[in-house]
C-alpha cells in the first residue's frame, strides 16, 4: 500500500509540473524576461539644441568636410571623436601613404595589450639583437647582447621615435621581426583597416608599407583606451638608462609642451611620407583624435593640427544620454534562483553633434540573449542600441554579480506561485 501511494504521488507531481510548465509556456510572460532577439524599445526622443548626434565613422563624413579646408598643407586628414568613432572632418581620408613612424602606433597598441593580458611586463628585461641595435634612423642606441627594461624600450618608442627599440620591442613580443609584422597586419584586419599593409614596426620607407589617416585613425583610438601610452606619448622630455649610460629624450610632437591640453600620440617624417602628426586631446568629456599625412613643413603640421582640434571642440559636443554608474533596471531569468536579476551598462552611452544642430532624432532599443542560470559577475546578457539617422552603436548589457542557478523545487515553488498569484497574460 505504501509503494502505491508513493507511485501516486509522483504521477500526480508529475502531471502538475508538466500542467504549470504548459500553462507558463502559454500565458507567463515577463516584463523583461530573457528570449532570444526580445528587443524593447525604450524610447524615441527629439534632442533639443543642445543635445549630439553620432553617425557610422567609417561611412560618413561631418557635411562640414566639404565646406572647410582646415588641413590645407596636408594631402590627407582626418579628425575624429574617440568613443563614437564620428567623423568630423577629412581629406582624402582613404589615400593610402606612407605613415613613416606614426607605424608605431601599431607597435605600442599590440605591446599595450600584451601589457594588459599579462603576457609582458614593464620591468621585463629584453635581450637585443644585432638586427634591433643596427637600425638606423632616430636610435636609443641599444647595443647587441645588452638587455632593456620594456619600460625603457617604450619610452624610447613613444617619446623619441626610436626604431632600435621598436624592433627590439617586436622581438620580444612576436619572437621575430617578421612575425610581429604578421600581427600588426592581423590586428589591423581585426579593426576594420581595409588599405592598410605593414612591412615594418618602425615606420622606415619600405615598398608596399602604406596605410590611410582613416584606417591609422582605427588603430589610434584603440591605443589612447590606455592610460599608459597617453602618459608616455604626453611626456616631452625624460632620461633613461640604455647600457649604463643616461639618455635625454625628447618628444617629437612637441605640442604636448606648447600647445594646451594636446596629450599624445605620434610624429612621423620620412623622404617619402613628409612630415606626418596624429595628436589626441581631451575637453568637456570629449577626446579628439587627428591626422595629417604628407605636409611639407613641421610647421605646417603643427598648425593643420591645432586648426582642426580647435574647430572640433568649437564646433561639435558631447551629451550624457545613459550613465553606467546611474543605469540599472531588471529582468527576469527563470531558472535563476532570485528570478529578478538587476543588469548595467558596460559604459555610457553618449552622442556627438554639431552644436548648431536644432533638433535630432534618436532611438534606443535592448535586446537580451537567451540566457540562463548560472551566469558570471560582468557577463553579458543583452545589448543596447543606440540608433540615429540609420545608423547604429552597441553597448554591452552586463550583470555584476554572479547569479546562481535555481534548484528544481525552487523552479517548481516559482511556477505554482505564479498559477496562484496570477499570470500575467500575452
Amino acid at each position: 500500500m505504501g509503494d502505491l501511494m508513493k507511485k501516486l504521488f509522483l504521477f500526480i507531481f508529475s502531471f502538475l509540473c508538466l500542467f504549470l510548465v504548459n500553462i507558463k509556456a502559454q500565458y507567463y510572460t515577463g516584463d523583461e524576461n530573457t528570449s532570444l532577439k526580445n528587443e524593447t524599445t525604450i524610447n524615441e526622443t527629439t534632442v533639443k539644441e543642445e543635445n549630439k548626434t553620432e553617425k557610422d565613422a567609417e561611412n560618413n563624413n561631418s557635411e562640414n568636410s566639404s565646406q572647410v579646408d582646415l588641413a590645407k598643407n596636408a594631402k590627407s586628414a582626418i579628425l575624429i571623436e574617440v568613443s563614437t568613432g564620428k567623423i568630423l572632418y577629412s581629406k582624402d581620408k582613404d589615400a593610402k601613404r606612407s605613415p613613416a613612424s606614426m607605424t608605431k602606433i601599431m607597435t605600442l597598441l599590440l605591446a599595450m595589450e600584451q601589457i594588459e593580458k599579462g603576457n609582458i611586463k614593464l620591468d621585463d628585461m629584453v635581450r637585443i639583437s644585432k638586427n634591433a641595435s643596427s637600425m638606423g634612423g632616430t636610435q636609443i642606441f641599444v647595443e647587441e647582447g645588452s638587455s632593456v627594461k620594456v619600460e625603457t624600450l617604450l619610452k624610447g618608442i613613444g617619446i623619441a621615435s626610436a626604431n632600435d627599440a621598436a624592433v627590439a620591442m617586436a622581438e620580444y613580443i612576436g619572437g621575430t621581426e617578421e612575425n610581429f609584422v604578421k600581427m600588426m597586419n592581423d590586428r589591423a584586419k581585426e579593426l576594420g583597416c581595409k588599405n592598410t599593409n605593414f612591412k615594418n614596426p618602425h615606420g622606415l620607407d619600405e615598398e608596399g608599407h602604406y596605410t590611410t589617416a582613416y584606417d591609422l585613425s582605427l588603430i589610434a583610438k584603440e591605443l589612447v583606451k590606455y592610460p599608459l601610452a597617453l602618459k608616455i606619448t604626453s611626456t616631452y622630455e625624460d632620461y633613461i638608462e640604455v647600457s649604463g649610460e643616461n639618455h635625454w629624450l625628447v618628444n617629437t610632437n612637441t605640442l604636448v609642451r606648447f600647445y594646451n591640453g594636446i596629450d599624445g600620440l605620434k610624429t612621423g617624417y620620412t623622404d617619402n611620407a613628409k612630415y606626418c602628426l596624429t595628436a589626441t586631446m581631451e575637453k568637456n568629456n570629449m577626446r579628439l583624435l587627428s591626422i595629417v599625412m604628407g605636409e611639407d613643413e613641421k610647421e605646417k603640421r603643427n598648425e593643420d593640427t591645432i586648426s582642426m582640434m580647435e574647430y572640433g571642440f568649437s564646433m561639435y559636443g558631447s551629451q550624457l544620454i545613459l550613465s553606467k554608474d546611474k543605469f540599472s533596471e531588471t529582468m527576469v531569468i527563470d531558472n535563476a534562483y532570485n528570478r529578478e536579476v538587476k543588469y548595467y551598462l558596460d559604459k555610457d552611452v553618449s552622442i556627438i553633434a554639431d552644436k548648431n544642430a536644432k533638433d535630432v532624432k534618436y532611438d534606443i532599443k535592448k535586446e537580451f540573449y537567451d540566457v540562463k542560470a548560472p551566469i558570471k559577475k560582468n557577463d553579458k546578457i543583452g545589448k543596447l542600441t543606440l540608433t540615429y539617422d540609420g545608423n547604429t552603436y552597441e553597448y554591452d548589457l552586463i550583470v555584476k554579480e554572479d547569479i546562481k542557478k535555481a534548484s528544481f523545487m525552487k523552479v517548481f515553488s516559482n511556477l505554482l506561485s505564479d498559477i496562484i498569484s496570477g499570470v500575467k497574460l500575452k
